[in-house]
């Protein structure tokens, strides 16, 4: 706890580690070990207990104590010197004790101790709590006529705190720990704690012997009313004194103390009641005959010389308190009543004389503060201090018959406010109980105030009531009451007789009833025309019929308001008419709408409905409307619904539901569906779901066809070039949708092959040649390569390549493009040249012999032009390796691919120079080109080819140095064809 916390309660705790004692589950925990504190202050000390087995054991008795008596420690609450001043707060194994305006013989150790309900078990904590009280002290030191003042405490740091300082019981202007003054012989000091200034330090003079002072012997008295009380100080004064007499400080003006107070001798409250009494320096205010008013805090004050005593130091406080006799115990015996009884007062008089008076006569037999005395309910019992009968105690009295009193006294309205109150006369004061009688039984408890107020009061609270009034003493019960509360007619009830149906010609009876208080009056309508009947609370039909169909109520009325019933129906019941069926919205239907068939008929009871589309019951059950959140196409068609009961049943009309809608998705037919052969006729069939009918639109690559808005789009003859995506679109009022793209592939046999060499200059001997064939076709064209008098193939494939030519690949070839719709072939001469001598004189031979073979060729070239035979343009034969295609008629017989190049219509030749010395040519292989255009599997499994004929010849005969190995293959020299398989 900080220093400012302490100050701010007076106490401050030394040591606040908790201290536990504990034994086998026994223990007392206590929060402080020591705890200091200023007299006056209040302080609470807090512990909390332990104990095991809370089944078996359980406290009954806890206390603090610090005094013993025959080896029995001494509960605080029953120790004198703490009367008035000692409190417990205990609970949930914690207890705390309060003591306020400690005194310094309150200091002591206090111990905790509790008490269980097994006989001699009980604990008490030790070590306690120290508690020392202790005031505030003033020191001084002189020095150079100063003198130099200190108030201190061992209880408080002088920080942080404001002070109050006296000087001859005047207040100065100081606020800190220290204080300095001139010194005077004369003069005495105190000071006191800012906001307590009821507990200042004992008065200090620097010369004790020589300085005024003022000192009490008591700061505090309790006296009983009636008695007297002696308060007494004694004082010293440094000049001589001119006046000197006791006040009541309370005649001062608050925070003035300073004004002259009045002289209590002077005083009319006080005539014949006060008396001072003087000797050597101590002085006596006696006050006779104690009024609960004289209670107050008496100060002495005196003038002397120049200066005096002053007025702020606080005196003594008197406390008169008037006694009381309290009710112990009530025992009640066959014929009589004992009452225990204990005169007392909040001041301690343990050792006095008391009196007992019984209705007013002494009990001369009893002088003591209990007494036992027999107890009539009409005795009134008191106590007084002997000596001081004047002043006897209030009496003791069980209560007087109750009186109930109403108010308002007249006519009780409901809402109206009404209070009823019950008195009686009784000490102590008697607790009220309220009764209502509900219905016939007995009365029944209803309420413990001693008013019972109705602020708006309900015809609920009508009954007859009675109060009853008791103490310790006795109880007395009032006389019933009635409370009558008129109200308005309540909400009226209507019953119906028959309650079942009702049917024409039958007797019915309609019957009001209504509480109200006077009774009520009753008149009867139909649909807010006057019934005929009169005021009676019953209507009657001898014969109903159906015009008796209708609404009817009631009206009760008395003088204080009046209210309808609630309407009753009274109807004739009867099969359904001819239902009608209506639909909302009632123009066009558009699906994905909200929809709504009604479907009413005229019926009692009520019609059951069922609904119909095409003769099929619909699933939603029987109501009388037939709902379609989000209608669709599907739900066109006829509908009828049919109302029933159980006196007959009704079918409508049937009705047509005809929801429009935009066009589906358009789905597109190809006729004939088999694979597209160019110079056929071909049909394209659009088709869309729409109400009302779509109309069309065919589209070829986004570009619309001029056929106009037909659901078919016919080729008579089509061709390679009308092959591409097509789509149509369908298009009605509320909207259009466009057909997914899709392919018309037009097949057509292989066109005239064209055939490139590459490289396409001088071809030298032992150097690569590529032979490229193409031709447009679809499927896309296989190729192969043949050369003329052998009996299979060179190659397959789009590229024909030798890796290593030689003179034996001089001749002619041709290629072959087919696929499954046809073939085509184009025609090759290849001419080989051969290359440079090893040395001159085989070079010689060779030139000549070139030239012998030259010229052969040109006569032979001659004679071909003289016999009408043509080549292409380009054809032209020279050394350079250039070449040039023919045409050869499409599907050649078998018998003509196998001709030398001689016999072919056409042919192209190239000449090919060779190096001598050079290993056998090998041909390379030849993979089928890749074309983006997919094939069928029909495509994919022909096997009819077309061919190309390319011819190589050789421009001079090889020399006959030439190797034996060379001439032997020379008529072998093919390439393997590897052909990649199909997937």
């Amino acid at each position: 706890m900080t220093v400012r916390a302490a100050v701010t309660g007076l106490v401050i705790f030394l040591l606040s580690v908790p201290v536990v004692q504990s034994q086998n589950g026994w223990g007392v925990t206590y929060s402080q070990t020591e705890v200091c504190a200023l007299e006056g202050s209040t302080v609470e000390l807090s512990c909390t207990y332990t104990y095991p087995y809370p089944g078996y054991y359980r406290v009954t008795e806890s206390f603090w104590f610090t005094k013993t008596q025959n080896n029995e420690p001494v509960d605080v609450r029953t120790d004198s010197q703490y009367t008035g001043r000692v409190t417990y707060s205990c609970g949930w194994k914690r207890c705390t004790l309060r003591i306020t305006n400690v005194e310094k013989r309150d200091s002591a150790t206090y111990k905790f101790r509790f008490i269980t309900n097994q006989a001699g078990v009980r604990f008490t904590g030790n070590p306690g709590v120290i508690l020392s009280v202790t005031d505030l002290q003033v020191q001084g030191t002189y020095s150079w006529s100063k003198l130099e003042l200190k108030c201190l405490s061992r209880c408080l740091s002088p920080h942080h705190v404001s002070y109050v300082w006296y000087k001859n019981g005047h207040k100065i202007s100081a606020e800190e720990s220290s204080y300095s003054d001139s010194y005077v012989h004369a003069d005495s000091y105190s000071c006191a704690l800012k906001g307590y200034e009821d507990f200042p330090s004992p008065l200090y003079c620097y010369y004790d012997s020589s300085c005024n002072k003022v000192k009490y012997t008591h700061r505090t008295i309790c006296a009983s009313r009636g008695s007297s009380v002696d308060i007494s100080c004694s004082y010293r004064s440094y000049e001589s004194i001119r006046s000197k007499f006791w006040f009541r400080s309370d005649q001062s003006q608050q925070g003035q103390h300073d004004l002259r107070p009045k002289d209590l001798r002077e005083d009319s409250q006080y005539v014949n009641r006060v008396q001072v009494t003087e000797s050597w320096r101590d002085t006596t205010l006696r006050i006779s005959e104690l009024r609960e008013s004289d209670s107050a805090v008496y100060r002495f004050t005196f003038t002397a010389g120049s200066s005096g005593w002053g007025t702020s130091l606080p005196g003594t406080t008197l406390t008169v308190t008037a006694l009381q006799v309290q009710v112990m115990k009530i025992t009640t015996h066959r014929f009589y009543t004992e009452a225990e009884l204990r005169c007392y007062s909040s001041c301690s008089e343990a050792d006095l004389s008391y009196v007992w008076f019984r209705n007013g006569q002494k009990v001369t037999w009893k002088r003591t503060a209990t007494t036992k005395i027999s107890y009539y309910l009409d005795n009134k019992i008191s106590c007084a201090l002997e000596g001081h009968e004047r002043f006897p105690s209030p009496s003791v009295y069980s209560p007087k018959v109750p009186s109930v009193v109403l108010n308002p006294t007249g006519e009780i309205v409901e809402s109206s406010s009404v209070t009823l109150t019950c008195s009686t006369d009784a000490n102590p004061a008697a607790n009220i109980t309220w009764f209502k009688r509900n219905g016939r039984q007995d009365f029944e408890p209803f309420s413990s105030e001693q008013q019972l107020i109705f602020s708006s009061i309900q015809s609920s609270d009508a009954g007859e009531y009675r109060c009853r009034a008791e103490n310790s003493l006795g109880r007395r019960t009032s006389a019933h009451i009635i409370i009558d509360v008129k109200y308005a007619p309540r909400l009226p009830s209507v019953s119906l007789s028959p309650v079942d149906e009702i049917m024409g010609g039958s007797s019915v009876n309609l019957t009001c009833s209504s509480v109200a208080n006077p009774a009520a009056k009753y008149t009867w309508y139909k649909e807010n025309q006057t019934a005929p009947q009169g005021l009676q609370g019953l209507y009657g039909f001898t014969t109903i019929s159906p015009e008796d169909r209708g609404t009817y109520y009631c009206r009760s009325e008395n003088q204080y308001g009046w209210i309808n019933s609630s309407p009753v129906f009274i109807d004739v019941q009867y099969a359904p008419k001819l239902p009608s069926v209506s639909v909302s919205p009632v123009d066009e239907i558009m699906e994905g709408s909200s929809v709504t068939l009604t479907c009413s008929s005229d019926a009692n009871p009520a019609a059951k409905y069922t609904w119909y589309k095409e003769n099929q019951t619909l699933p939603q059950g029987q109501k009388g409307t037939y709902s379609f959140t989000t209608i669709r196409s599907k739900d066109s068609g006829m509908y009828s619904c049919k109302s029933e009961n159980k006196y007959g049943h009704k079918t409508s009309k049937g009705f047509c539901i005809d929801v429009q809608y935009a066009p589906r998705r358009p789905s597109v037919s190809l006729s004939p569906s088999a694979a597209i052969v160019e110079g056929t006729s071909l049909n394209l069939t659009c088709s869309s779901d729409a109400n009302p009918a779509a109309k069309y639109t065919w589209y070829k690559e986004n570009q619309t066809l001029p056929q106009g808005q037909k659901g078919t789009y016919s080729f008579t003859t089509i061709r390679s070039k009308d092959s591409g995506m097509y789509s149509c679109k369908s298009e009605n009022k509320y909207g259009h949708k466009t057909s997914k793209g899709f392919s018309v592939d037009v097949q057509y046999t292989p066109r005239l092959p064209s055939v490139s060499l590459s490289p396409s200059a001088a071809i030298v001997e032992g150097t690569s040649l590529n032979l490229t064939c193409s031709s447009d076709a679809n499927p896309a064209a296989n190729y192969t390569w043949y050369k003329v008098n052998e009996e299979t193939s060179v190659a397959s494939g789009q590229i024909f390549i030798i890796s290593d030519i030689r003179s034996e690949h001089g001749g002619n070839y041709y290629c072959e493009a087919h696929n499954t719709r046809g073939r085509h072939n184009s025609t090759l001469h290849l001419v080989v040249v051969s290359g440079s001598m090893k040395s001159v004189t085989a070079g010689l031979v060779t030139v000549i012999f070139l030239v012998i073979i030259l010229l052969s060729i040109f006569l032979l070239i001659r004679k071909k032009r003289s016999s009408g035979e043509t080549n292409k343009p380009g054809g032209r034969l020279d050394n350079e390796g250039q070449l040039n295609m023919a045409s050869a008629n499409d599907d050649p017989p078998a018998s003509a691919r196998r001709q030398p190049a001689e016999e072919q219509g056409e042919l192209c030749y190239a000449t090919v120079s060779f190096s001598r010395n050079k290993e056998d040519p090998i041909y390379s292989n030849i993979l089928q080109a890749k074309f983006n255009r997919p094939k069928t599997k029909n495509e994919e499994e022909e096997d009819e080819v077309e061919y190309s004929v390319v011819k190589i010849t050789s421009a001079c005969s090889l020399p006959e140095s030439r190797s034996q190995e060379v001439v032997e293959d020379s008529s072998k020299l093919y390439s393997t064809v590897n052909k990649k398989p199909r997937a």
